[in-house]
């Protein structure tokens, strides 16, 4: 998985925040769709997706997830 769709990003949003009004911090990782995204990509992906908004006036269509090193992904068949 190299992006998700806005759906799949909000949906992560959302399970970032409810983490961390839960614990007080911001987890390790998330996991969408079976792909686990490191703490520092999905930062990176909400600051990108907040500037494009800032920017453009709407949101994206795509979410691109940064670097691939930082994702590990479970092929489901």
């Amino acid at each position: 998985m190299e992006r998700l769709t806005l759906k799949q990003y909000r949906q992560m949003v959302e399970k970032v925040i409810e983490f961390k009004k839960l614990n007080g911090e911001m987890p390790a990782y998330t996991i969408v769709d079976g792909c686990k995204i490191s703490k520092s990509v999905y930062v990176d992906m909400i600051e990108t997706a907040n500037k494009f908004l800032l920017e453009m006036g709407r949101n994206p269509e795509i979410v691109e997830i940064g670097r691939h090193v930082d994702i590990n992904c479970i092929v489901k068949f």
